[in-house]
């Protein structure tokens, strides 16, 4: 028996999913899926939330499937939507909250993450965090935005930016002071 590859690379399946080819929709959204549902799920702490928003997300992706241009990497293109499907998602939630005092403290006082924490519990430690400081700390750490790109995406300033990632630093930098003590029985 001779197995067919049904698709030679992701070019000609985009082209093919575009044509509204059912089984190249299929198998783009197989492939993305694991790693969008995970973008969506950093921002919105509710699993069934997060996968609403992920199918979104994807409606969003096979209906401007013209729009991409294959310049950059599709992955890209669909994180893309689907981060500014999860903060369209929060502003309707009424969820993005943003205080607007700036703090003066220096940024450098704050340590790194430890490296020996499980990603579900540092997962966990960003989900206690306000929304606006969550939102606002992946886009940064996470996802790599500059805070101008943050400020036009979240419609704040700049200097609120800031302020929000300084102060999420330093909520869980608090956290993981705290799980270190208890840890190391140093409490």
């Amino acid at each position: 028996m001779k197995v067919i590859t049904l698709f030679k690379n992701e070019t000609q399946l985009i082209e093919k999913a575009m044509r509204n080819h059912r089984g190249a929709q299929k198998h783009l959204y197989e492939k993305h899926a694991p790693k969008m549902l995970s973008v969506c799920r950093q921002y919105i702490k509710d699993l069934q939330f997060a996968e609403d928003v992920m199918l979104k997300g994807f409606f969003k992706v096979f209906n401007n499937l013209s729009s991409f241009k294959n310049e950059g990497s599709f992955e890209g293109w669909i994180r893309k939507i689907m981060v500014r499907e999860a903060i369209s998602f929060l502003r309707k939630q009424d969820k993005l909250k943003f205080s607007e005092d700036m703090s003066t403290e220096s940024q450098n006082s704050i340590d790194p993450i430890e490296s020996d924490l499980h990603v579900t519990h540092i997962q966990s430690m960003i989900d206690q965090l306000p929304e606006g400081y969550k939102a606002v700390f992946i886009l940064y750490a996470v996802e790599g935005y500059k805070h101008q790109e943050i400020a036009e995406l979240l419609k704040i300033s700049q200097g609120t930016s800031k302020s929000q990632l300084f102060k999420a630093r330093k909520m869980l930098q608090e956290q993981l002071n705290t799980t270190k003590q208890t840890s190391y029985g140093t409490n």
